[in-house]
């Protein structure tokens, strides 16, 4: 199959003069670990992945921002992310989340939210799994599928049949190596450019959702079209910028579902834009291409996602 090659992407629309909160949408994170030492089992605490992805969404554009984070650790992630609103997830005695007790508040995040933004720092456990197939089945709310979340996916016989949501997934070539094995899916997403077009575009005609490859070269299909990022910097190449991309992309995703909408590839193919101008930006101010810190990139988003409303 021919797939058809995006070169020139749409501007972000306008924000209207008369806008508030609502407006610009409301991302859910659902993301974080409270840790784990059980038996032979041990997980570490990560709170600092969901932060940073309700970073992301906030400062390029959206209204409100609410995150789903293990109880033990919710305010300390509320902490580096004073904005947002916390719902604390009851986890058992080994501090894993209680998939069961963490379902209603899911339900509710995809009926009061415009998108979830899922997986960043969850860890292995089996209630990832279960929390990532509840949200890829309901089909009111798009989600965005990232790092533990995808890593989940994997451990799941036949997830390909249960996914019904409108989904952005966004593996790194380890994670979209996983991915294509566990579907039985011959191809290399670490390899040259058409390569990794073939690699993702599979991918995303075998699942009916939108991927976004990272790496150089970030390419992004949704089984028939295709865009590649032409921009970026090794300065990105540093734990957590992952984390902030995929909030950026929920907020894109947030920001344009009211008319005139922008489809899913699009908005995910803006939000590798802007996390890669925001990346240069700090990589020309810093006059190196080293030693990036994934919160640094907030600061430097409000000016690139205005550079993408012309």
């Amino acid at each position: 199959m021919t797939n058809q090659r995006i070169d020139a992407l749409p501007p972000l629309p306008a924000r209207p003069d008369d806008g508030h909160k609502g407006t610009f949408g409301t991302v859910a994170i659902v993301g974080g670990a409270a840790g784990m030492h059980h038996d032979d089992e041990f997980e570490p605490t990560m709170l600092g992945a969901p932060a940073l992805a309700a970073m992301g969404a906030i400062r390029s554009g959206c209204g409100l921002v609410k995150i789903a984070a293990p109880a033990p650790i919710i305010e300390q992630v509320l902490t580096l992310a004073p904005f947002a609103t916390g719902y604390g997830l009851e986890v058992d005695h080994a501090r894993t989340t209680i998939a069961a007790h963490a379902a209603p508040v899911l339900d509710e995040l995809c009926m009061t939210c415009s998108v979830v933004v899922a997986g960043m720092g969850m860890g292995n456990s089996h209630a990832t799994g279960q929390i990532i197939t509840r949200l890829l089945a309901q089909e009111d709310c798009p989600v965005v599928i990232d790092a533990d979340g995808l890593n989940a996916l994997c451990d799941l016989p036949g997830f390909d049949r249960d996914l019904r949501a409108s989904a952005v997934l966004t593996p790194h070539p380890g994670e979209a190596k996983r991915l294509l094995a566990a579907l039985s899916i011959e191809a290399d997403p670490a390899g040259d450019e058409a390569q990794r077009i073939d690699a993702c575009t599979r991918l995303a005609q075998r699942l009916g959702c939108v991927i976004a490859l990272k790496g150089k070269g970030t390419v992004v299909s949704d089984g028939h079209r295709v865009w590649v990022c032409e921009r970026g910097t090794p300065a990105l190449a540093a734990g957590g910028t992952g984390d902030v991309l995929a909030g950026v992309i929920g907020s894109i995703i947030a920001q344009t579902r009211q008319e005139p909408a922008i489809d899913l590839l699009h908005a995910a193919a803006l939000g590798v834009q802007a996390h890669a101008l925001a990346g240069e930006s700090w990589a020309k101010s810093h006059h190196d291409e080293g030693g990036l810190i994934a919160s640094e990139l907030g600061d430097l988003f409000p000016e690139v996602m205005h550079t993408l409303r012309k």
